[in-house]
């Protein structure tokens, strides 16, 4: 089948591969015509594991290729996927400029019968103004369908949770829309029996909010409850592993840390407040769950207060920049607010991360990145861990202890044994556990 893909981010070009691979001609597009050079020369312009290489693959094959032109591709392609930017306004709400701006060029170049699936996250009802703009601009009165199939794939894992997934979502209007999408994902299907689901599209638009709001707030529970164990003296890791047991609960995303970031949960979780509110319903849960996300970004920068007293002169290693291992996405990365917070209180903050620092260097130019990891540890008052990548296990103990100048490890991922750091004499301050070493007590 000819398939478009419109938007090469994270989700476009990860979909437009994987698409690829399972024998369809796939046919990217997008209006920036040094990134496209880019990845027609085999570079993937972001981290994610295995893209590279499969885009590679693909390219060579013969069935990806790239186009900047939607006229083209709208020539070429029976099921065209929307995948382009849905930024936040200043509200909250979702920016919808660049998915009218498809909607429209689209409409203006159909040749023919042609499916257009939004698959960026959109509010409800966008569906809508999608076909009203497209009969708008339909000179030739082609017919089309307007679906929703709405992507669940999260970073480091995108290529797995597109050709594996758990779930197909098909929001559509029409029976021969929904055949169309049952062509473009029935060899995944067959491969892995996941369900295909078909709703109307208002359904499918609220799935995928529905579903990220979900797990943010998962996050937030397991943080404010870290909160509660921090003050009652209890271990929030066992207390989350033995609620995760119970198959109603489930243990994904019931961990503390440092808080949600990346790209998709506060932009989504504002979104879906917002749309909420122009419904005429406060969801006043999802309001807290965004307040806990900030206030637990707040506690990281008072744990390390708690172990060093004053931020004044004090060097700080900071290990860990994307907002989760195996991306170098810091699009609201809790890190950068950390680093920032520890600036502004008069520290030296020197930092490092395997993939991400010179996405770190565009957006936080005032952070001091370091050339390696030894480089930010060395000499430093204390270290924070921030990102949970699993080469920091080369750290041991004892190798933090020869290259820090004191003992002292703020760990907002929980990814350190207290025992362990205990045992190696540390001053050990993580989320939602007893400290290790001597602090001043609160009581």
């Amino acid at each position: 089948m000819k398939v478009a893909i419109i938007g090469t981010g994270h989700v476009g070009l990860t979909t437009a591969a994987c698409f690829a691979s399972i024998g369809h001609e796939v046919v990217g597009v997008d209006s920036d015509r040094e990134k496209l050079d880019r990845i027609i020369r085999g570079e993937v312009p972001f981290f994610e594991p295995g893209l590279t290489e499969l885009t590679r693959t693909q390219i060579d094959s013969g069935r990806l290729t790239f186009t900047h032109s939607i006229a083209e591709a709208t020539q070429q392609a029976e099921a065209l996927f929307i995948c382009v930017g849905t930024p936040a306004r200043a509200t909250g709400e979702a920016n919808l400029v660049y998915v009218e701006a498809v909607a429209r060029e689209i409409a203006s170049s159909l040749p023919g019968y042609r499916l257009v699936a939004e698959k960026s996250t959109v509010p409800v009802e966008t569906g809508e103004w999608v076909r009203m703009t497209m009969q708008r601009h339909n000179r030739s009165g082609a017919e089309f369908d307007v679906a929703s199939n709405p992507e669940f794939l999260r970073e480091g894992n995108a290529i797995h949770d597109t050709l594996k997934p758990d779930r197909i979502v098909a929001g559509v209007s029409s029976e021969r829309a929904a055949r169309v999408l049952r062509e473009v994902y029935e060899p995944i299907i067959k491969e892995t029996g996941c369900p295909f689901l078909i709703t109307d599209i208002r359904t499918a638009e609220l799935i995928k909010h529905a579903s990220n709001a979900f797990l943010a707030t998962k996050i937030s529970f397991a943080n404010a409850l870290a909160a509660v164990c921090e003050r009652a003296g209890a271990d929030v890791e066992l207390v989350t592993e033995a609620m995760g047991a119970d198959l109603r609960i489930g243990r994904a995303f019931l961990h503390a840390g440092a808080g949600y970031g990346g790209a998709c949960f506060p932009k989504d979780v504002d979104a879906f407040i917002h749309r909420s509110k122009e419904l005429g319903y406060r969801f006043g849960l999802l309001e807290e769950v965004a307040k806990i996300n900030e206030q637990t970004r707040a506690s990281v920068v008072a744990k390390v207060r708690r172990v060093l007293w004053n931020l004044e002169h004090k060097k700080i290693a900071v290990l860990g920049l994307a907002f989760k291992p195996d991306t170098d996405d810091v699009r609201n990365a809790p890190s950068l607010d950390v680093c920032q917070r520890l600036i502004k209180g008069g520290a030296e903050v020197r930092a490092w991360d395997p993939q991400a620092i010179e996405e770190a260097k565009a957006v936080a130019p005032e952070i001091n990145y370091c050339a390696d990891a030894e480089e930010a540890l060395r000499g430093a008052d204390c270290v924070v861990l921030m990102t949970e990548w699993d080469e920091f296990r080369r750290f041991t103990p004892a190798k933090l202890k020869s290259l820090l100048a004191h003992p002292i490890v703020v760990d907002a991922r929980n990814f350190y044994d207290p025992a362990e750091m205990a045992a190696a004499g540390f001053t050990y301050v993580s989320v939602g556990r007893p400290i290790v070493g001597e602090v001043p007590s609160r009581k």
